[in-house]
């Protein structure tokens, strides 16, 4: 096995342990220039020091692929720790890093002894500064900006040097504050209030790092540690179990979505199916929240800077009632004015994180097929229910059972059958196995490798086939884990067609590993073991690439287990032993053709792949203007962008909104539909076989 530089995804990439990343990365900055921490800063507790050695001891024994904690890895945690505190380089000074560098090849000892006073020698520093920063910026409120002057505001820092001088850094903030004052006139928001707003808004940066606990402290320390070996290895304080829970009860009851912090921001990690906030298909992951509102007529409360539990509250609420939220949108360019999205908050409805069926008809001369689909957001099971021995528990493989049975036998059946994992972040490995053996006889469906790297061979024991027809898996960049499983192994026994985008790369295993019987010293969640297809390759890093390959796939590399720091590589093990179930597969290529020549024709998918590339080119932006002319002008040119694909949409489809409010015009699934195509593709030029 080859050396496996550092990272992964938890097994279940909908899981806590993803959705709710609770960072400590606040990009603030305070006062002093106090070598010595100040005696109410927060300081390390033998707790700290236990669980420091305790993570060591779990990291060298049981992680997937260990690594060596010496002086190389203790120059990257050191760069990844300030980077946690400051990641985009506003606040700490170049003299201050400097001055640090003295750590710079002992954090490693800090780790194994557990000696972690350097950790909070740099953390008082990181807070001073937050503090002074805080208080610089406020007195910039005072005066008045003048917005006809041609100048620009970076940012993104991330790539940036330190500030090296306090002149410098000032510059830097009068930038920043002059583009917070500018963002809030461009949403007419009266001067008056501006001031307020920005003054409780950069208290509240420096009240946030303030109330950091000892724990918070050193979780975020630990996890520049763990996340310098592969980033889904990570320590969760006690405090942070408690935070899971509050955002699984908002993801179980409110608008529905699993909300993290990045920076200064409250950020959607994930919509849950079925929720408000799924249903109407306008909040999405990476979204930033800036601002929440009770009912339909209150205050819209500036959130900016807020901690993510009080972030939490707002947006908690009674079943029935209104919220509004103040978004930006993860595609809208920076200096964007944010949207207004009004949700009445409800419970999670169970039945549409199920497995559900529709059917998607394409006609090519003159020739209509009736395809049948299968939208599978997760891969679910009521473990509890089989436990106790309910005859009726709820599983995917039961419910796809069911469905398939159904779209086969009413209205003269169909012509084929799509699973449609668009979006389906995993969930049960046992589910996705017995999946699998519904449309196979029997065999292995994945291999599973320890840190010991013994494999071990899941199979389907199933001989019964649920269905032997024409099959196409539908898979993006957010199919991970389990998707990827069920489609890779679609794809070795060359049962279906795969179409779409190469999927997430999610290939690996996580287990929680609690680090004391009391829960004092909290929990690793780590890495311990890699998936492999039955045919040897990986899914970790390069995903499932698909048998013909959709134009979505713009800079799909970014958004990936590839765009993750220190992400394991891909690798392989020895193939199982499998009969493929079709022989005479038709030619990819072929089939690839006719797919690039009909989408090419295609006005929606020309308008798709427009607006596609436009988000990748405003993620690339690091800069906006701070001319108040040429930023207005700018947001003018986007909203007319966006009414000119408006219309080209209703053109295309002939309805009268793409956001129809009551419901009324169905809008077509052009990706589904292509799909459809594919599949018709593949049965024309190679009818299937059965073994």
């Amino acid at each position: 096995m080859q050396q496996q530089s550092r990272s992964t995804r938890a097994w279940r990439p909908m899981s806590a342990a993803m959705i709710i990343t609770i960072s400590l990365l606040l990009g603030c900055t305070a006062t002093a220039d106090t070598q010595e921490r100040s005696p109410d800063a927060p300081g390390p507790t033998a707790e700290h020091q236990q669980a420091s050695k305790v993570i060591l001891r779990l990291m060298e024994r049981y992680h997937y692929s260990p690594v060596s904690v010496d002086d190389e890895l203790s120059e990257q945690l050191f760069d990844r720790y300030l980077e946690s505190l400051d990641p985009q380089k506003n606040f700490l000074l170049t003299s201050d890093v400097d001055e640090f560098n003295a750590y710079r090849q002992s954090l490693d000892d800090s780790i194994r002894n557990g000696e972690l006073d350097p950790v909070f020698d740099i953390f008082a520093r990181f807070e001073a500064r937050v503090d002074e920063r805080a208080d610089f910026a406020k007195s910039l409120l005072d005066q008045d900006f003048d917005f006809s002057k041609d100048e620009s505001y970076t940012f993104d820092r991330e790539n940036a040097a330190w500030p090296k001088s306090r002149a410098a850094q000032d510059e830097l903030w009068r930038k920043r504050v002059k583009n917070d004052v500018l963002g809030l006139r461009l949403i007419d928001e009266p001067e008056d209030e501006i001031k307020k707003t920005l003054e409780e808004r950069y208290t509240r940066m420096a009240r946030r790092v303030d109330q950091l606990t000892p724990n918070d402290v050193f979780q975020t320390f630990i996890n520049a540690y763990t996340l310098s070996v592969e980033p889904h290895t990570s320590y969760f304080s006690p405090r942070s179990s408690e935070n899971f829970q509050i955002n699984m009860s908002l993801s179980l009851e409110g608008i529905g979505a699993g909300l993290g912090t990045e920076g200064e921001f409250t950020v959607v990690r994930n919509v849950i199916a079925g929720g408000p906030a799924a249903l109407s298909e306008k909040l999405a992951t990476d979204d930033r929240i800036v601002g929440v509102g009770q009912g339909t007529d209150s205050e819209i409360v500036d959130v900016v800077s807020k901690p993510l539990s009080d972030v939490v509250d707002l947006i908690r609420g009674p079943k029935g009632s209104t919220i509004r939220l103040s978004i930006l949108p993860a595609n809208a360019p920076e200096g964007s004015p944010p949207e207004l999205l009004t949700l009445v908050r409800d419970k999670i409805k169970l039945e549409e994180q199920a497995a559900k069926k529709s059917i998607v008809e394409v006609t090519d001369a003159g020739k209509m097929q009736r395809f049948g689909v299968i939208d599978l957001p997760t891969f679910y099971l009521d473990s509890a229910a089989r436990a106790e021995g309910q005859a009726d528990y709820r599983s995917t493989t039961r419910d796809v059972h069911r469905l398939l049975a159904e779209l086969t036998s009413s209205d003269g059946g169909v012509d084929g059958v799509i699973m449609d994992l668009r979006g389906n972040g995993g969930g049960s490995l046992d589910e996705a196995i017995q999946l699998t053996g519904l449309f196979i006889k029997s065999g292995p469906v994945v291999q599973i490798r320890d840190a010991d790297g013994g494999v071990e061979i899941q199979n389907d024991r199933d001989n019964r086939i649920a269905y032997d027809g024409p099959l196409a898996v539908l898979v993006d960049r957010n199919s991970a884990s389990a998707s990827e499983i069920f489609a890779a192994a679609i794809q070795d026994y060359d049962r279906g067609i795969i179409v779409g985008e190469p999927t997430f790369g999610k290939g690996t295993v996580q287990t929680i590993a609690p680090l004391d019987r009391e829960g004092k010293l909290g929990q690793l969640k780590i890495t311990i073991a890699q998936f492999f297809r039955v045919s040897g390759e990986g899914t970790q890093f390069r995903g499932v690439v698909p048998d013909v390959l959709f134009p979505t796939a713009i800079d799909s590399d970014a958004q990936g287990e590839s765009g993750l720091d220190n992400a394991l590589p891909w690798d392989e093990v020895t193939a199982a032993r499998y009969t493929a179930w079709d022989k005479s597969r038709a030619n990819y290529q072929q089939i690839q053709a006719l797919h690039e020549s009909r989408y090419r024709g295609d006005d929606m998918f020309k308008l798709l792949i427009d607006e596609l590339e436009s988000q990748r080119e405003s993620r690339t932006r690091h800069s906006v203007s701070l001319l108040e002319s040429e930023r207005q002008a700018e947001i003018e040119e986007q909203g007319a962008a966006v009414d000119e694909r408006e219309e080209l949409f209703r053109r295309a489809f002939g309805v009268s909104s793409r956001d129809d409010e009551d419901g009324d015009d169905e809008v077509p699934d052009i990706i589904l539909e292509e799909a459809a195509n594919v599949l018709s593709d593949a049965i024309e030029l190679a009818p299937i076989s059965k073994p």
